[in-house]
């Protein structure tokens, strides 16, 4: 019974255009891994950061105080960074000789909107080079696969008599190809279907919020403007 080859001696023996797309797929798989984790620690950090700053914020703390608080620090949170853009540019603007409550609101949600395109390229970050590895892999490893199989059966034509034992090796490498670009492609379309309703649940809860401040922000700047009257 002849001896059966290893994974390894069958990668080691394929030609060298199949053992060039093999290598691609490990290292995209390596990074896409890495990738996948590093978004899994970001997202739950974040995450968690939302709670805590939704708390603290909803608590009766007074804005004001609040802005003080976070003004100036180097290490905000991505809701911080929101809430600190839009009361900054409100008390510019409030402080203005004959501001106007319109103008001063539209100026807050400009500042808003800007400060939530940001955090939304934090939160994407990666994400399409995810998606990338898990459109492209399977169709690099079939590159690799057909290949192979037509260098298979080229080898063919040196023989005179051709088995299936002949053939089997360089057919089994090239398949391994394949299982490789399925092994890198998997678990990149799992990890971005997952980030991406992540992103979309954390983007959901910073425009929720916007628009929660904005109206803090605009009954304040009804007050002021009764109080001036």
């Amino acid at each position: 019974m002849p001896e059966q080859l290893s994974i390894f001696e069958l990668v080691a023996n394929a030609s060298l255009l199949v053992q060039l797309v093999m290598a691609t797929l490990l290292a995209a798989s390596v990074a896409s891994w890495m990738m996948i984790f590093q978004r899994w620690i970001f997202l739950r950090k974040v995450s968690a950061e939302v709670e805590r700053f939704e708390e603290h914020f909803w608590s009766g703390i007074d804005l004001r105080k609040l802005y003080g608080q976070l003004e100036g620090a180097d290490d905000l949170t991505g809701i911080e960074k929101i809430f600190v853009a839009g009361f900054k540019e409100f008390s510019r603007l409030s402080e203005q000789a004959g501001a106007d409550t319109d103008a001063v609101m539209q100026g807050v949600q400009r500042a808003m909107r800007v400060a939530v395109s940001r955090e939304e390229e934090q939160l994407e970050r990666n994400l399409p080079f995810l998606a990338t590895v898990g459109s492209t892999s399977p169709y690099v490893g079939l590159f690799g696969t057909v290949w192979g199989i037509m260098n298979s059966f080229r080898s063919l034509a040196n023989m005179t008599q051709a088995t299936l034992a002949s053939v089997a090796p360089g057919i089994s490498e090239a398949l391994i190809a394949t299982a490789m670009g399925l092994f890198a492609a998997i678990p990149a379309v799992i990890a971005y279907n997952r980030f991406s309703a992540r992103v979309d649940v954390l983007m959901g809860r910073y425009e929720t919020f916007s628009d929660e401040l904005t109206s803090l922000l605009q009954r304040a700047a009804h007050a002021r403007q009764v109080k001036r009257d």
